[in-house]
């Protein structure tokens, strides 16, 4: 596992904890919890970064490489689509959506870490 793994890790379950915190205390989605989506967000893109600068520099992945790329855009694009359900539905169950992100966003991550290396 690599350090980009290890921060999606750390941000994506401390976003799903606080988002999970909200949906049971019955909040509706508020700066918090879709900052802390924001957060998963921020660490993808560090992710993304990464890897393509890993990729110049001659770094090659070690299975297919549509595959990690696919997961990754895959991956990118959910904090969005749940922060705009969260706007649309400004519910107590948003933020079990929210909270989704987190844990998906890792469980991702844990695939695209295999396919690396």
């Amino acid at each position: 596992m690599d350090a980009y793994f290890y921060i999606i890790l750390v941000v994506g379950l401390l976003s799903t904890a606080v988002c999970l915190a909200a949906g049971i205390l019955k909040k509706a989605p508020n700066d918090v919890t879709i900052l802390s989506v924001a957060a998963v967000e921020v660490s993808l893109l560090v992710y993304l970064v990464g890897s393509v600068i890993r990729v110049i520099s001659g770094e090659p992945i070690a299975g297919e490489a549509w595959e990690f790329w696919g997961y990754l855009v895959t991956a990118m694009l959910l904090p969005p689509a749940a922060v705009y359900w969260s706007i649309l539905e400004r519910t107590r169950w948003s933020n079990f959506v929210l909270a989704a992100v987190g844990v998906t966003a890792l469980v991702m991550a844990a695939r695209m870490n295999q396919i690396w290396y």
